[in-house]
């Protein structure tokens, strides 16, 4: 048989057809690989036996081809699409996993939570070194968080359902705060507590709503999340003003209520951190993407402090005779607000296309509020300090029963 010939200066060359039992695409990937491993070839003008550098020697089928040069770029691409970039993408993930696993920190929020209640009831001095003085830095730093985490965008498209943003503002500042002046008035008249632990249980339901509530919606329904958040955001942003008018309304006639310093105080604690981290976002966004990784394990290390100092350091009151009383009450308090939530949405907006997504959020947003700003604000501007208590098993409460409902509705959905 006469020897195929490579012409090196026409980049031009013939082949013979191989065997059925070999495989094209490894004959001619294992021909290129040989011929650009010979020196000589890249320089000599003389034809070369093919057979010295290829594995294909004979042939069923002879056939003469030319075949120029880019041809086999193109061949080793559509016939190994993926070997490279399997490549790329596993190489890609090792780097990204830490980063991920920071960004997925958010995930282990419930067993932390659960973790915190059991370490401060068993293990109290684990928890008591994070003293009041901490929890408005604490819930400011939660509240940056949210600021470097949102944009005008988010707001923009969740302003486009401005009659659920509505309804969450209502059950946020109007439902909760009935709720709570009810079961505050119970505990002092049909339970005989002290005026302190009513003041407690009205001072929790006029406080704005809760961070956790968006992590909770994103778990159940994540197209509702941006609106669960513009919900939060608005109602925290008008708590400057709307917390301390209905903690006046609502406890002014039995304590003594510092309208002017709550306004003060939730500024500092609430609206500066936000607007901070949205101008940081807006105008440093290398800044934001730097550190964005490292807020998520950090806010649940820092929820799981204030989750667990404020039970911890009340916990003689907690274990107190009253402490059942005020946990009942609690209880009842917060499982109305969610029901109350759900079910006043799924009447209001009975035609929507996403009724029961839209019921889960505002449940959410209704049954869960910013427990550490009212204990903040007790710690602050209270005396007595039973008004903390409260408080402080509501932040325990919420978390439980809100994160006990994403578990329910994603199995219901799931079904």
């Amino acid at each position: 048989m006469t020897p195929t010939a490579l012409f090196l200066p026409q980049q031009c060359f013939q082949i013979h057809q191989p065997s059925l039992s070999h495989k094209p695409e490894t004959s001619l990937l294992v021909l290129r690989q040989k011929w650009l491993s010979v020196p000589e070839l890249s320089w000599s003008g003389f034809p070369v036996p093919i057979d010295s550098v290829s594995p294909v020697r004979t042939s069923r089928f002879p056939l003469s081809r030319c075949v120029p040069e880019k041809l086999f770029t193109e061949f080793e691409l559509n016939q190994t699409p993926n070997a490279e970039p399997e490549a790329t993408q596993i190489l890609d993930k090792k780097e990204m996993s830490f980063v991920d696993i920071l960004k997925g920190a958010n995930s282990i929020l419930p067993q932390v939570v659960l973790a915190s209640t059991i370490l401060a009831l068993v293990y109290p001095p684990s928890f008591t070194w994070f003293t009041s003085r901490y929890y408005a830095p604490a819930l400011g730093f939660l509240m940056f968080a949210v600021g470097v985490n949102s944009s005008e965008k988010d707001f923009l498209e969740a302003f486009n359902r401005p009659a659920a943003i509505l309804a969450g503002y209502v059950g946020q500042f109007i439902v909760k705060p009935l709720l709570g002046c009810a079961f505050g008035t119970i505990a002092m008249t049909i339970f005989g507590l002290p005026t302190s632990l009513g003041a407690g249980i009205m001072l929790t339901s006029c406080v704005s709503g809760a961070q956790l509530s968006n992590y909770a919606t994103f778990l159940t329904d994540p197209s509702m999340a941006p609106l669960s958040i513009v919900m939060t955001s608005f109602s925290t942003a008008s708590a400057v003003l709307v917390t301390p008018i209905l903690s006046l309304l609502l406890i002014g006639k039995r304590l003594p209520v510092d309208v002017k310093g709550m306004v003060s105080s939730i500024m500092q604690i609430v609206v500066t951190p936000i607007a901070a981290g949205l101008l940081l976002n807006r105008f440093f966004p290398r800044i934001c993407n730097a550190i964005r990784p490292l807020l998520p394990p950090l806010s649940v290390f820092v929820t799981a402090l204030c989750v667990g100092a404020p039970l911890a350091i009340n916990i003689n009151s907690v274990m107190s005779p009253f402490g059942a009383s005020v946990l009942l009450l609690v209880i009842a308090f917060h499982l109305s607000a969610f029901i109350a939530g759900y079910s006043l949405t799924g009447l209001v907006f009975q035609n929507a296309p996403d009724v029961k997504a839209l019921q889960r959020t505002l449940s959410y947003e209704t049954g869960m509020q910013s427990s550490l700003l009212a204990l903040a604000l007790a710690n602050r501007f209270f005396q007595d300090p039973l008004v903390g208590v409260p408080p402080a098993i509501s932040v325990v409460i919420m978390s439980l029963m809100g994160f006990s409902l994403v578990m329910l509705w994603n199995k219901k959905k799931n079904q």
